[in-house]
């Protein structure tokens, strides 16, 4: 029983946890060239996941792309660099966290 106790709480937080990384990318606008199934203006999360999956380096490859921006890895539309003040460091953790689980 503890334990299925245990096993909800964890789902509940990652449940919770995902929600707020959702609501800080739509914030954010990433959501205005990504979406986490098909390619829009930039490459799908699921793509993005696909891509660095097994990458240890890949969390802190993709908080700092965002925070630079670039272009010509996924095409040439380059993606803005976004800043602390569009996306603050935890939230890009935790949206880095949620795309890399797709």
């Amino acid at each position: 029983m503890k334990q299925l106790l245990v096993l909800s709480a964890l789902a509940l937080a990652a449940t919770s946890s995902m929600a707020a990384a959702d609501e800080a990318m739509n914030k954010a606008g990433c959501m205005a060239c990504h979406a986490k199934d098909k390619k829009v203006v930039g490459p799908a999360f699921k793509d993005i996941a696909a891509k660095y999956k097994g990458d240890k380096a890949a969390p802190a490859k993709l908080a700092e792309k965002v925070r630079k921006g670039g272009a010509g890895v996924w095409g040439p539309i380059p993606m803005p660099a976004h800043t602390p003040e569009k996306i603050n460091d935890g939230d890009l953790k935790d949206a880095v966290d949620s795309i890399l689980k797709s």
